[in-house]
């Protein structure tokens, strides 16, 4: 799969939170006031046929935002975001969240409409993908930023196989 980014940017209205810790609640809050507002995104959604395209669009010591955009059937994989707590709200379109259970294994698939947020810890695994018609964007936070990430994939079971370890440097 294909990832297309454009690194670091600025000029995104970034309004600093009051104080630490980012709890998932609380990024939850910060990803669902972000996509809500289309004039801090818009102009920058890019739609890529060779897989979902992303841009950092903030970071500080803190916490980090993405903005990520998704053509139908593209998809995450199963990862998890390493130490960070994180949280994802869709800006535009549907997209679908399938869960892991404490066992390990794979659970409920979730859609997740324009407005609606979701939020994790650390240590969350789960899979995010395009399953309708028509495009969607989303907005992602994680806090601290993103140092590490593991990609999972499914034995015959329906439990979860560690396949890589990411670093920042990957992405």
């Amino acid at each position: 799969m294909t990832v297309t980014t454009t690194g670091l940017t600025t000029g995104l209205t970034v309004p600093a939170p009051e104080g630490a810790p980012f709890t998932p609640r609380r990024l939850a809050e910060r990803a669902r006031g972000l996509a809500t507002d289309p004039g801090e995104w818009l102009l920058r959604v890019r739609l890529d046929p060779r897989g979902r395209w992303y841009e950092r669009v903030h970071q500080d010591a803190d916490h980090e935002i993405w903005l990520i955009s998704w053509l139908p059937g593209q998809s995450t994989g199963f990862h998890d975001h390493g130490d960070s707590a994180g949280a994802f709200a869709v800006a535009l379109g549907t997209l679908e969240e399938q869960r892991v259970n404490a066992a390990r294994r794979i659970g409920t698939a979730h859609g997740v409409g324009a407005g609606q947020a979701r939020s994790f810890g650390p240590g969350y695994v789960h899979d995010v993908r395009n399953t309708s018609d028509a495009p969607a964007v989303s907005v992602h936070v994680y806090s601290p930023p993103l140092s590490a990430m593991r990609r999972y994939d499914v034995d015959a079971g329906g439990g979860l196989v560690r396949l890589v370890d990411e670093s920042a440097a990957d992405w």
